[in-house]
């Protein structure tokens, strides 16, 4: 009898501490995941209960078949109802109060849930194979984790990201409009060399233009980042990769169709260093 299997996946719940709550995840390997004699690369996404909305299980099983990317292991981290306040910057709730359990979802991240997939599963013990991704402001979580503990993680990737998120109200014609939270945690943190950021936006995903330049918001900030990182001392192409989609909308129609893009960027076979 001949059959074949595409992937290995399993769907679990781990108890934080820090969150004082079960944390659903999702688990997904490539097919010789049990033989392999290897530790995997690792791909961390926040609102993993979007995997299904986001065609991730196709996207996945095309890219463990793909010769020239490095196989890896996708976990999809699940939020609950208190997102809003989970995900954000762990140094600084926004102006609104949002984000105050963010400090306490960064900590879940780096001292129980990563600890526990390197100890349960074939997971790197390398950092620099850790990829943490995310969508909106599970963007900006994924980008202020990975960013503020760069010994943890290799790359950064982050679509239609919150960016916006400040620390007061925005202020017409704030030129320098430093209220962005993120901003300052760019520019406080220590330069990581090894670190490398996937920045996507679409240029439909939202028609505000506070500023009234022309240009909307979600991509102002953005490239705010970009700026502000390039100030950092990090470089495009090598370090930043800045993909703006025409037409892309900030949802997950649009973050599921540049998902495999982002996949070859994260894990070409290259640049993978497998332990």
């Amino acid at each position: 009898m001949s059959f074949h299997i595409d992937f290995v996946s399993a769907k679990g719940t781990f108890f934080s501490e820090n969150l004082k709550r079960q944390v659903k995840f999702r688990f997904v390997a490539p097919a010789n995941y049990f033989k392999a004699a290897v530790r995997f690369p690792v791909m961390l996404m926040n609102d993993g209960q979007d995997f299904e909305s986001m065609h991730l299980e196709d996207t996945l099983t095309k890219a463990f078949l793909d010769k020239n990317i490095a196989p890896f292991i996708y976990v999809g981290i699940e939020c609950n109802d208190d997102r809003v306040h989970e995900y954000g910057t762990a140094s600084l709730p926004d102006f609104k109060g949002r984000g105050s359990k963010a400090a306490a979802y960064s900590k879940f991240i780096i001292s129980e849930f990563i600890p526990f997939l390197k100890t349960e599963f074939k997971a790197s013990q390398n950092g620099n194979d850790w990829v943490y991704c995310g969508m909106s402001l599970g963007g900006l979580s994924a980008f202020d984790i990975a960013y503020t503990n760069a010994d943890k993680f290799g790359k950064i990737g982050v679509f239609s990201g919150s960016f916006w998120w400040r620390k007061k109200a925005y202020v017409k014609k704030d030129i320098a409009d430093r209220s962005r939270i993120v901003l300052d945690i760019i520019k406080n943190e220590k330069f990581a060399p090894h670190l490398k950021f996937w920045l996507q936006c679409g240029t439909e995903d939202e028609t505000a233009d506070r500023n009234n330049n022309g240009i909307i918001d979600a991509i102002d900030d953005t490239l705010d980042v970009v700026k502000e990182l390039s100030t950092k001392g990090y470089s495009q192409p090598d370090a930043i990769t800045y993909v703006e989609v025409e037409g892309g909308k900030h949802n997950l129609n649009t973050w599921g169709e540049v998902f495999p893009q982002f996949i070859e960027w994260a894990f070409a076979l290259e640049q993978s260093s497998l332990k």
